[in-house]
């Protein structure tokens, strides 16, 4: 497989769409953006169902076209008149477009209070100009679904702005987009198949689409797994609602609260088969006066100047018996001494630790602090007494000069090393440089740090390499260039001196 690439109908998309941005700042017009591309999925698929409940064949022998549970019964919303896309489209000159767009906005959300107080209602603002609004609505009425079903569209589409946005916002960005590529490694770690998805710090949703994915692309079906998550940003919150929704996920226990995760702790007796996450690195103000005594707290008190091993043993109060998380943290969280390293002396000790991966450096737009993929799991059966290190820090391939993402083959290695290993089916090899299968003695006498870089060891590198062949082959190079210098050199001569005779 290749690195990832954007097919020409999303970045056409959004190139034309950058564009109609003129001077909104892109931390608003993602709102005005994607709310837009909500709006004509919902609409589509309504008007959709609609056709068919009005064609009355075969299952839909009988059917009311203007009964709302026939839609609620598919997992549609139902669009009133002057909120379907057919409605705003015809009027999309008109100077007053904003008022109906918001206007359709509410409507959708007093019919469907499911996504009451989602949508954004932001399109009368003076600063949106009513003729590039217009040409929004016209940009995505070019959406084809020729190349697969409404949902696939449209979510790739969603996903694809979203990451754009976030690009734009650069680190404000990073606040509610986790790049795809360390989704994709996480997830493909994982693997959930089958029960319940957790992510207390959720974003737009990136974790719960992928681990849809995920469920799909593996034969099963959308109803396989149920996810549960919070989010303390209610603005990102309603994008992860809408996120959802295009790919007709059930978003029911996505939930937003001011207090967090931490403070109030939307499912205080929660217990999942698979947690994702990327929560915040290194948070300073986690409340940890207010929570001295909390249950969650099973290794050790975190420290109230650092919240990573509030994250960790918050994971590990939520996960079920054989339950398994994936999460990223701060490469300190793998030696830091103290309080935290007692924590995670005692988490190790009790044999929860998978898998460590050191990862590449620039993956994240709101950061440029060095990062691991953490894999814990709990009564595990295989590789009792191990914790498979992986050092990844030099994969990857640059996005821009700013930041870097990991390649499919990327991803693809570093999810089978760790299956292999797993499976104890003789195919895993320890590689020096790259992996190692550590036993908790050997861990030990490392004090419990977790660096990945201090088991591994260094690369073995090529023995047959012919230094004086590679020597002499750099000569001839460096020859060629001077060569090509001095023709150049020649030739501005030739043109100076042909400047003064014209002179």
């Amino acid at each position: 497989m290749a690195k990832n690439t954007n097919s020409s109908l999303e970045s056409k998309l959004w190139k034309a769409a950058d564009k109609l941005r003129k001077n909104i700042d892109a931390a608003e017009y993602k709102h005005v953006v994607l709310g837009l591309i909500f709006l004509r999925y919902i609409s589509e698929a309504f008007e959709d169902l609609q056709a068919k409940l009005m064609s009355g064949e075969g299952e839909y022998e009988f059917a009311d076209p203007e009964d709302r549970d026939e839609y609620i019964g598919e997992g549609i919303f139902y669009v009133p008149e002057e909120a379907r896309w057919s409605y705003l489209l015809a009027r999309a000159k008109h100077p007053d477009i904003g008022v109906l767009v918001d206007n359709a906005m509410e409507l959708i959300e007093k019919e469907n209070p499911m996504l009451k107080g989602v949508l954004p209602k932001v399109y009368s603002r003076s600063n949106l100009d009513p003729i590039n609004l217009g040409g929004l609505i016209d940009l995505f009425s070019d959406i084809s679904f020729k190349d697969g079903n409404l949902g696939d569209v449209f979510g790739h589409v969603f996903e694809y702005f979203l990451g754009q946005f976030a690009l734009a916002e650069g680190k404000k960005g990073g606040q509610f987009y986790t790049p795809r590529s360390v989704v994709e490694l996480l997830v493909e770690m994982v693997e959930p198949f089958f029960g319940r998805v957790y992510d207390p710090c959720c974003g737009s949703g990136g974790m719960f689409v992928h681990s849809d994915k995920f469920v799909t692309a593996h034969q099963g079906r959308k109803g396989d797994i149920a996810i549960y998550g919070q989010e303390s940003n209610m603005t990102t919150w309603r994008l992860c609602k809408m996120n959802l929704a295009v790919r007709a996920i059930d978003s029911t226990q996505v939930v937003w609260n001011n207090e967090g995760s931490f403070l109030r702790d939307a499912f205080p007796n929660l217990k999942v088969q698979y947690i994702l996450a990327n929560p915040p690195f290194n948070d300073s103000d986690w409340g940890e006066n207010m929570l001295r005594s909390d249950p969650r707290w099973k290794y050790g008190l975190p420290p109230a100047s650092n919240a990573n091993y509030a994250w960790i043993q918050h994971f590990i109060y939520h996960l079920a018996d054989n339950g398994v998380a994936g999460f990223i943290m701060a490469n300190g969280s793998l030696s830091a001494k103290g309080a935290e390293g007692d924590i995670r002396r005692r988490i190790i000790e009790d044999g929860l630790v998978d898998c460590i991966v050191s990862l590449p450096a620039k993956l994240f737009m709101n950061t440029s602090i060095p990062v691991s993929a953490w894999i814990l799991r709990k009564n595990k059966k295989n590789r009792q007494g191990e914790i498979l290190f992986i050092d990844a820090r030099n994969m990857g391939y640059d996005v821009n000069r700013s930041l870097r993402a990991l390649s499919d083959e990327d991803i693809k290695k570093i999810a089978d090393t760790y299956h292999s290993w797993r499976k104890l089916d003789g195919s895993y090899k320890d590689i020096k440089g790259f992996c190692k299968s550590a036993t908790l003695n050997e861990v030990k006498q490392h004090d419990y740090v977790l660096v990945p870089s201090n088991y591994v060891g260094l690369p073995e590198y090529d023995d047959e390499f012919n230094f004086k062949e590679r020597f002499m082959s750099l000569q001839v190079e460096w020859e060629e260039q001077l060569k090509e210098e001095a023709q150049l050199n020649n030739i501005i001569t030739e043109n100076l001196k042909r400047v003064k005779i014209d002179e």
